[in-house]
C-alpha cells in the first residue's frame, strides 16, 4: 500500500488521543516552524477505530496550542495492519509492549513517557500543506456542537 494526499483526512483535534507525553522543547520548535510554514506539512498517523495517535504527538500538541479545530491525519487499522511495526525506543524503561497496550494507554487517563514507542510503516507519508486558516475553520457540524 502506498499513501497519497487522497488518504489524508482532516479530523477534529478533540477526537485524537495521545498515548505518550511530549518533549516541550521539541513542541516549541515545531510550533515555531508550523507558524513559519503557516500550516502542517506532514499528517499524523492514527488508529481509525479509536483516534489513538501513533505518530505525531508533537504535531497534536501544536494543534492544541494553536486551538485548531482540525488536523490532517492518515487513518489506519492499527491492530490488524501487520505493515505497522511497533518498537520501543532504546531509552524506554519498558521491556516489551503490544499494540493493544498502546490503545489501552490512549484510552486511559495516563500517558507513557515521551519517546517510549516508535511506529514504523513501509509507506512514507505524503508531503502535504494544509494551511492554519483551513485547520482553524469549524465545519458546520462542529460549529453546532460548540453552541
Amino acid at each position: 500500500m502506498s499513501w497519497s494526499e487522497d488518504d489524508v483526512r482532516l479530523v477534529p483535534v478533540e477526537w485524537l488521543k495521545a498515548h505518550e507525553e511530549i518533549k516541550p522543547k521539541n513542541m516549541e520548535k515545531l510550533l515555531e516552524m508550523t507558524l513559519k510554514w503557516d500550516g502542517f506539512t506532514k499528517p499524523l498517523i492514527v488508529d481509525k477505530a479509536t483516534g489513538t495517535v501513533l505518530d505525531g504527538h508533537h504535531r497534536l500538541a501544536v494543534a492544541q496550542r494553536l486551538e485548531l479545530a482540525r488536523i490532517p491525519v492518515v487513518c489506519i487499522d492499527y491492530l490488524d495492519d501487520s505493515s505497522v511495526e511497533l518498537e520501543l525506543w532504546p531509552a524506554s524503561k519498558l521491556e516489551s509492549i503490544s499494540k493493544q497496550e498502546v490503545i489501552d494507554m490512549a484510552l486511559s487517563a495516563n500517558l507513557y513517557p515521551a519517546k517510549t514507542t516508535r511506529h514504523r510503516t513501509s509507506d512514507h507519508l505524503p508531503p502535504i500543506h494544509v494551511s492554519l486558516k483551513r485547520l482553524s475553520l469549524l465545519t458546520p457540524s462542529q460549529a453546532a456542537e460548540n453552541e
